[in-house]
């Protein structure tokens, strides 16, 4: 749990993904148009992938992909991704994270 908390911090912007999951791939592709750089852990391909997924379940992340944290906040994951996107709300988060300046 400690290790997940030093990756979910590292940067303004973190997405948990899985290569084989398509509402991933559709996060990871909003966040990239936006101009927004995240780091993204691919479960799938990580070293100790299943152990971050465990404690995304113990934090309350479920599904456990893809799950969003911005400026070091459980965001959640693409329903509420797309909430915020949808209701013009996701873009003054970025911003007030740091990770877009437009």
């Amino acid at each position: 749990m400690e290790n997940l908390q030093k990756m979910i911090t590292e940067k303004s912007v973190v997405i948990f993904s899985k290569n084989s999951c398509c509402m991933s791939h559709t996060i990871k592709t909003l966040f990239l148009d936006f101009g927004v750089n995240p780091t993204i852990y691919e479960l799938d391909e990580i070293n100790r992938g299943k152990e971050v997924e465990q404690a995304l379940a113990q934090l309350g992340c479920s599904p456990t992909v893809p799950v969003v944290f911005i400026g070091g906040q459980l965001v959640g994951g693409a329903n509420q991704v797309m909430s915020l996107h949808l209701n013009r709300s996701l873009v003054p988060m970025l911003k007030r994270a740091g990770a877009l300046w437009l």
